[in-house]
């Protein structure tokens, strides 16, 4: 069940609340034990939902779930969002890692609902008229004693937007679409760093798997002051957000050492993204087996093969691979492991791999499928791969008397010359070279 609150003191909550009234059946009830001011008076119920107003500025509610008749799973408080970002549709979860300036209390937090965020912004994307930009915000205001997952939705950023009917109604028919959607995912991370409007941790809702829960932006851990002297107030960030993820924007290096000292793992974005649709428990098994994502870890396409084994890549035969072609050797690594060890960025395949099966030979066939781009031969027998080719042999040339230069430069490419009458031809000046390879 889900409880919406609307504040008459804010002029958008109430438009929105109109929109959500209109666009959906709503058995009216009376609410007699409490007043109008505080919820109570008309009630608004549906299969899912269930709506009350309020007189207060909704940042200024303590619990506004006492309120509410029904056990509910989330809050949901339709507000309008002010700023001088233009027309935007928002969503973010309450709380002050500083002085309460506007409501709750100082260094604490509401209980976010980090996956409930995830899908009322894809919600409000679907539903933003024209014009409008979707995102979503840092922590920051009261309420900060909701008993249950609540967030902020809101329209902005100014008055015309707050009267803006369409944009009312986008805002509104968002908050519908959410309906039986769970709070909580096990993927959700704590944002430290960055602008108010958190463009990273937006990236991330958005392209990966994972879930934000509260966000400290700049002005935030300021406000907050030195983080080893506000140890409670870090741990009740990651409490509310329930994660012991922090993904941190920017340098932040006294920030990290406090975190890192608190138990909390900090990742990169690179981190979040390589892990996405990866199960956090394999994630664990193979950074222990060969090596952290930050070191270079990436995924293959058996990532979720029940077993494994680890192994040295061949890094002889993988490394020429690479040369004669390096995405179609990688492509290979990928589509033939568990997961495998990287250097420079991700882009080379290097050292140990985990793999299921007969895999690695299928890794090893594929690299020297490669090879047969460059090489005449190509062959694999006890434990070696042997490559030969006939290449241009410059001392050769220059005994058949052949001079350096455009002449040399025909040969190599596989065209005849004439010198002094006499037709040289490629064969005439080329050497086997033979490479072996440890497989």
């Amino acid at each position: 069940m889900i409880g919406i609150v609307v504040s008459r003191a804010d002029s958008a909550s109430v438009h929105i609340g109109e929109h959500l009234l209109s666009l959906a059946d709503w058995d009216v009830q009376t609410d007699d034990e409490r007043s109008d001011a505080d919820g109570g008076g008309t009630v608004y119920r549906r299969d899912g939902f269930e709506l009350r107003e309020f007189d207060d500025l909704h940042i200024y509610l303590d619990d506004p779930v006492e309120a509410f008749s029904a056990d509910l799973d989330l809050l949901v408080v339709v507000s309008r969002h002010s700023g001088e970002t233009g027309p935007l549709l928002t969503a973010h979860f309450t709380g002050n890692f500083g002085p309460a300036e506007y409501g709750g209390e100082s260094g604490q937090f509401a209980r976010a609902c980090p996956n409930a965020q995830r899908a009322v912004v894809a919600a409000l994307r679907n539903h933003a008229p024209a014009g409008y930009d979707v995102g979503i915000e840092a922590t920051h205001h009261g309420p900060t004693e909701p008993t249950v997952p609540s967030m902020f939705v809101e329209l902005g950023s100014g008055e015309n937007e707050w009267d803006d009917p369409d944009g009312a109604r986008a805002v509104a028919a968002a908050v519908l679409d959410i309906e039986g959607v769970e709070p909580d995912t096990h993927r959700q991370l704590v944002g430290f760093g960055g602008g108010h409007y958190a463009p990273r941790f937006l990236r991330v809702l958005e392209d990966t798997d994972w879930c934000i829960g509260h966000i400290a932006a700049d002005w935030q851990l300021k406000a907050m002051g030195d983080p080893d002297a506000n140890r409670g107030v870090i741990r009740r960030a990651f409490d509310a957000s329930a994660s012991d993820i922090a993904l941190v924007d920017g340098d932040r290096d006294e920030l990290a050492a406090v975190l890192d000292d608190e138990g909390y793992r900090v990742v990169s974005e690179t981190w979040v993204r390589e892990t996405a649709g990866v199960p956090l428990e394999r994630v664990r098994e193979l950074e222990s087996d060969i090596t952290r994502i930050e070191d270079g870890l990436r995924f293959g396409a058996d990532v979720d093969a029940e077993s494994y084994e680890t192994v040295s890549l061949p890094d002889g035969l993988l490394g020429e691979a690479q040369g004669i072609d390096l995405d179609a050797a990688l492509d290979a690594v990928t589509a033939t492991t568990v997961a495998f060890h990287t250097t420079e960025g991700g882009t080379r395949a290097l050292g140990r791999a985990a793999v299921t099966g007969d895999n690695y030979d299928q890794l090893v066939e594929r690299l020297c499928e490669i090879l047969r781009r460059k090489y005449d031969t190509v062959v694999r027998e006890d434990g070696h791969v042997t490559a030969s080719v006939s290449a241009f042999d410059p001392a050769a040339a220059r005994d058949r008397g052949v001079p350096e230069g455009p002449a040399f430069g025909k040969l190599s490419s596989g065209q005849p010359v004439d010198v002094d009458g006499t037709t040289i031809t490629p064969a005439d000046v080329s050497r086997e070279r033979v490479i072996e390879f440890t497989v």
